[in-house]
């Protein structure tokens, strides 16, 4: 890996790219520790480690927001937004076919998604003005004049659209997925913090306390690393076609099909929804709400319902991504087809069959990973398996092996080995 990342840096192209991608991701750190103008950013930091829903938009914000920056919202809105674009392609016939007509309908899709991502930033601007201004315990009981309200949300959007630029010249002129590499770093900035909050409660034992995390931390990479990288592959055959003298097809291949083709996204999807009422409950202060909201964010009906909405949402997501249909109507229009079954309908039941079986193993895994830190952090108390867990570690893997991949593919069109043997 090291002699990878020496002939990445002796090829100028490459170096330019990675020093760019540093300097944009720096530029994404230095911005997230500017605070908003005419708010007190210590009075702000109880109530966002208090609140769990807080406390994970403020891992994805890479500490932003507890020091009320003009990058609290993270790259929060743009996900939102892009999971959102992605479901109404499924439902809304000229967003579908904005997708299949290549460059120009995805500049049309990115410019709609763009103009969402301000939308939501703005909706969540005004949710955490209200948040704060709402009464112990739920809020702080700070209230804002008008003008300080405005000069606010202003400075939340502008930094919410700066992200989405940083994260667009990343993607066009750097290396990897600018998105995806700005909430990397994010991520990663909490560690250090969460090390050390481990230490910190540890008593005694901590340093056994440490190893035991180590470790854990240790098997966690490895498992999704593994989950990561397997697929499933189903057998293609070309029929051959004599044209003239020559003869074209013949030749076998293969439909890759990933065990965790739906990422981490059901897991957003699945804290979306169950950390919404605790939302709606720090503004609308009802007895039977708020023991609800308490319920699914900390009781018993969060650990029966979370691993069943992420289940759920890894089959839902796997099946509007993925068209069966589509892929044995591609596959018959080319001259292809999958050994030992028919072109047509029986190619797709096939197809769709087989995703099942293998999507199945990747819910149960994302349950998994959801949940676990949840029931670590009951068993030891370690305030860094609240925020920073398994969903945590599922994302900073899955862009590493992205970035390392595309890196790769770089280097080996210059005739230097990869990062994969």
């Amino acid at each position: 890996m090291i002699q990878a990342l020496v002939n990445a840096f002796k090829v100028p192209e490459l170096r330019k790219k990675i020093l760019f991608t540093l300097a944009m991701i720096a530029v994404y750190r230095f911005g997230a520790h500017i605070p908003v103008p005419g708010v007190d950013p210590g009075a702000i930091t109880e109530i966002v480690q208090s609140q769990a829903a807080l406390g994970l938009l403020n891992l994805f914000a890479g500490g932003a927001l507890e020091n009320f920056a003009v990058f609290s919202l993270g790259i929060m809105p743009y996900i939102t937004s892009s999971i959102i674009m992605q479901l109404l392609q499924g439902v809304i016939p000229t967003l579908e076919r904005w997708a299949k007509e290549g460059e120009t309908g995805q500049r049309r899709i990115t410019q709609i998604t763009r103009y969402l991502t301000l939308g939501i930033g703005l909706l969540q601007a005004i949710g955490l003005i209200g948040l704060f201004q709402a009464p112990p315990p739920q809020g702080l009981g700070i209230v804002f004049s008008w003008p300080n309200r405005i000069i606010i949300i202003i400075s939340l959007l502008a930094g919410t659209a700066l992200i989405m630029w940083l994260g667009e010249l990343i993607t066009q002129r750097g290396i990897g997925n600018g998105m995806s590499l700005l909430i990397f770093s994010s991520i990663v900035a909490r560690f250090p913090e969460a090390v050390a909050s481990t230490l910190a409660v540890g008593g005694s034992k901590q340093y056994v306390m440490a190893i035991v995390l180590l470790v854990i931390f240790v098997g966690v990479v490895a498992a999704i690393v593994m989950m990561e990288r397997a697929q499933r592959r189903i057998p293609v055959q070309y029929a051959k076609r004599v044209i003239g003298r020559r003869v074209y097809g013949g030749a076998g291949t293969y439909i890759p099909l990933k065990i965790n083709g739906a990422n981490v996204i059901p897991i957003i999807f699945a804290s979306s929804i169950l950390f919404f009422p605790a939302q709606i409950a720090a503004y609308v202060r009802v007895g039977w709400l708020t023991s609800l909201s308490t319920a699914l964010t900390k009781g018993w009906l969060y650990f029966m319902l979370y691993p069943i909405l992420v289940v759920f949402f890894t089959y839902f997501y796997t099946a509007l991504v993925f068209n069966p249909i589509d892929l044995a109507d591609n596959l018959r229009k080319n001259g292809g087809f999958i050994p030992g079954v028919r072109p047509g309908k029986a190619t797709t039941t096939y197809i769709e069959n087989v995703l099942n079986r293998i999507t199945l193993p990747g819910a149960i895994f994302l349950a998994a990973i959801a949940i676990a830190p949840t029931l670590l952090f009951r068993a030891t108390e370690v305030p860094a398996l609240q925020n920073f867990g398994g969903t945590s570690i599922l994302i900073m893997v899955g862009v590493a092996l992205e970035t390392m991949t595309q890196l790769e593919s770089q280097l080996k069109m210059r005739h230097y080995d990869g990062f994969f043997k």
